[in-house]
């Protein structure tokens, strides 16, 4: 008398899981059309045969492309493990370990979705909402650095330099540019990067 409650309940999970492959595939397939093809000579149609789906499935599961490629974007962050920085700016709150974890992040962010960034900056030339999409991404990494560096007693800073401009030079520094030179041109492996932005972060913001 209770198995056919259980088979409801295991169909359930069953449908769960498939609409969560369904969501993987068409995202998977994106990135690879998206990086290999540019993201303005992708269509929806390409999306929905690579990742043998219809087109009305793709729309369903994300709207369009311009909601396809903000779903790649938000995962990006989560690639990055934002609980990991949060519990690693919490404690300890030593300055140089602050700086230590903020350039982790980057370093993860920039390591894990770093194609999946440079695709939307690049599509955001033609599309508002991505153009948008990238600045707020960048707003949002500022306003946590302004919060850090703000709770930092006086004298932490290195002299002269307030907190506006300590953000201005952090942001020159560890972005995907820079991560992109070193990996892509000069040969650095991502642990390399990262140990040259722990130094130079406490050299150039701390006193």
């Amino acid at each position: 008398m209770s198995a056919e409650p259980v088979r409801r309940r295991y169909d359930s999970l069953r449908r769960t899981a498939q609409a969560q492959q369904t969501r993987a595939e068409i995202a998977r397939a994106a990135l690879e059309l998206f990086v290999s093809h540019g993201w303005t000579a992708t269509t929806v149609r390409d999306v929905a045969r690579e990742a043998g789906v219809s087109v009305p499935t793709v729309y369903a599961v994300y709207g369009n492309k311009t909601g396809l490629t903000r779903a790649l974007a938000d995962a990006a962050d989560l690639s990055a493990d934002v609980p990991q920085l949060v519990a690693e700016l919490e404690s300890p709150t030593d300055p140089a370990r602050q700086l230590a974890a903020m350039a982790g992040y980057d370093r993860r962010l920039y390591e894990r979705a770093g194609d999946v960034i440079a695709l939307v900056r690049e599509a955001g030339r033609s599309e508002p909402e991505l153009a948008t999409l990238y600045h707020d991404s960048r707003v949002r990494g500022d306003q946590t650095r302004v919060e850090v560096f703000s709770s930092w007693p006086a004298g932490v800073l290195r002299s002269g330099l307030d907190v506006p401009s300590a953000v201005d030079v952090y942001a020159a520094l560890c972005n995907i540019d820079v991560y992109t030179v070193l990996t892509g041109e000069r040969g650095w492996s991502a642990d390399r990067v990262e140990q040259w932005w722990c130094g130079v972060l406490v050299r150039e913001l701390l006193a």
